[in-house]
């Protein structure tokens, strides 16, 4: 029997850590890692025509599978193009392994042709980078990588140099059983009794939700109901928190709505959960602050805590609410809710007057009616930008469906590659990109990719021929949009051109049925939607202090265009509020 190579041996430890695919560019330093893949029947090798869309696909995987994922890149161009999908991949907590192949080991140093130090490169972007140079460093330093990736929540990143993985792999090697789940992590006693004191001198307690209180709803909800605390969500939050939520006053940050800010300003104590928001400005500085976070270095970096507790969001209330008086009085709750409903009232006539008869249509219109007849568990990809803004306000969780973008790294052009990472991981769940024409013409290459492999994703095009977010930005600012505008082509025709389904739609009467041919349709398939360039999401004030930077006044102010169904929610949980 022939001795097992490097690159062999590299993949079969993939596969004990339950990798099913690589993302990724062929090339000559990759392949004796490609081929053999080719000759393992427990792994695929997934073509795509660009290095980006390899990570954004495998980090996508990893988001709604939470398994390690893996994505590669040829050697100098062809690993520097993963750069910007692995440092998305890693700001969300995606675990990655990511295969930067290398030039000859012997060259390395001597600037040779396509050179560049991965090793040294993706230090930024991922917990573990390194390079092999000698095969008797295998299997200990991809193990290694494995258990930083999927132990932290990240991206590992192993450079390969072509000609060591062609070479026989070491006799005897150690192989260790692999790590593929990470823990439960519960806080100390003492802190869990420091936070049931802080709870139970509180009159009012607020808790503002992140995306690490996945699998915790009926904890969060357990709580809050024992304390009588409103609940506010980030976007990232969104997802896993709202649904099913009687206690919800919606959301804070750059696309805020309802009463969430308030909130979390006027409470005695607030309660960040499971949450790295970014956005210190939105933080009030005048209430005792309590975060729970299971990753230690994310305590503390958005603002001053009266106490810090490691743990995860789930083992921390189970172990927590108990502890904790129950509170009978609800009349800081019942305010917020009443206030959030209120904020949502006043807003919604903008996206009901005349909308089905808009030309160009209302982009709030087309978010509201793909919600409706998108499946119940659809796994939506959202562009960065406008994108974002639809997404928030008109996409309505209920514990099945899945949003993902690129709300915490903030690139261009997300929503198509991951929505292939969503779609093979499963080929009978609906998956649908929310792209802009903007991020889908950035990368527009990889549409082929889904005619090629023939992935069902469905891509609805909120084509408003312009950067609208940038152009906000630009204008909030108090400086003229320039360098916005997008001359695009007919991307329907350009779908169908392609080999897939495309339909163009110019009138609101149009767009259901639009949208439902697509679905129906059982291979890769386009919708593009002309949008009105001037629905941008702009306060209805302008305010001074806004043309330094548009983050607190858009936290009071809900976005100009409507909530969707987020509106009937608030006015179901207010049935929950005594009446006189």
């Amino acid at each position: 029997m022939a001795k097992q190579t490097v690159a062999e041996q590299f993949v079969d430890v993939l596969v004990r850590a339950g990798v099913e695919r690589m993302y990724g560019v062929v090339g000559d330093s990759l392949n004796p890692v490609v081929d053999a893949i080719r000759r393992n029947a427990a792994i695929e090798w997934v073509h795509v025509r660009h290095e980006e869309v390899a990570a954004f696909a495998a980090g996508a995987e990893a988001q709604i599978s939470g398994k390690l994922t893996a994505c590669a890149g040829s050697c100098g161009p062809g690993n520097v193009h993963l750069l910007n999908g692995l440092f998305d991949a890693h700001r969300s907590m995606a675990p990655v392994l990511a295969l930067a192949a290398q030039i000859p080991s012997s060259e390395i140093g001597t600037g040779y042709f396509q050179e560049t130090h991965p090793d040294q490169m993706f230090k930024e972007c991922s917990h573990y980078s390194e390079l092999i140079s000698n095969p008797q460093q295998m299997p200990r330093v991809l193990q290694t990588a494995i258990q930083h990736a999927i132990g932290r929540g990240g991206v590992s990143v192993i450079s390969l140099p072509g000609d060591i993985a062609a070479q026989p792999a070491p006799q005897r090697s150690i192989e260790h059983a692999l790590v593929t789940r990470r823990p439960s992590v519960r806080p100390g006693d003492a802190e869990l009794d420091a936070l049931a004191r802080m709870v139970d001198a509180a009159d009012k307690v607020t808790l503002f939700c992140g995306s690490g209180t996945a699998g915790a709803h009926d904890e969060v909800m357990a709580f809050a109901e024992r304390v009588k605390a409103p609940v506010g969500h980030a976007l990232r939050g969104k997802e896993w928190i709202q649904f099913d939520n009687p206690y919800d006053v919606g959301m804070s940050g750059l696309l805020g709505y309802g009463a969430a800010y308030e909130a979390m300003h006027e409470c005695d104590l607030l309660i960040l959960l499971g949450t790295d928001f970014p956005y210190n400005a939105f933080l009030p500085d005048d209430v005792k602050i309590v975060q729970v976070d299971v990753r230690p270095e994310h305590l503390g970096r958005r603002s001053k805590l009266d106490l810090a507790v490691w743990g995860d969001v789930r083992e921390t209330l189970s172990c927590l609410t108990p502890k904790v008086r129950v509170k009978t009085q609800r009349k800081f709750l019942d305010r917020m809710l009443k206030k959030h409903s209120d904020a949502l009232e006043g807003v919604v006539k903008a996206y009901t007057r005349k909308v089905e008869k808009h030309v160009p249509i209302h982009p709030e219109y087309v978010a509201s009616v793909l919600d409706e007849e998108a499946a119940d568990d659809a796994v939506f990809t959202v562009d960065t930008g406008m994108c974002n803004v639809w997404a928030a306000r008109y996409l309505t969780p209920n514990g099945k469906r899945r949003v993902i973008g690129s709300f915490t790294h903030g690139s261009m052009a997300n929503a198509m590659p991951q929505a292939i990472g969503a779609q093979f991981l499963d080929r009978r769940r609906q998956v649908v990109a929310m792209s802009g024409d903007g991020g889908f013409s950035m990368l527009m290459g990889d549409f082929l990719t889904l005619v090629q492999h023939d992935l069902p994703v469905k891509i609805v095009l909120f084509n408003n021929s312009s950067l609208g977010m940038v152009e906000l930005e630009m204008l909030v600012a108090g400086l003229p949009p320039s360098g916005t505008a997008n001359h695009n082509p007919d991307f329907a025709a350009v779908a169908r051109a392609c080999g897939a389904y495309g339909v163009r739609v110019e009138k609101p009467k149009e767009l259901r049925d639009a949208l439902r041919g697509a679905f129906k349709h059982k291979g890769p398939a386009l919708v593009d939607v002309v949008t009105d360039p001037n629905a941008l999401s702009i306060p209805p004030k302008i305010t001074g202090e806004q043309i330094g930077g548009f983050a607190l006044s858009m936290s009071k102010t809900v976005l100009d265009g409507g909530v969707g169904r987020m509106l009937q929610m608030a006015r179901s949980n207010l049935r929950n509020v005594p009446r006189p």
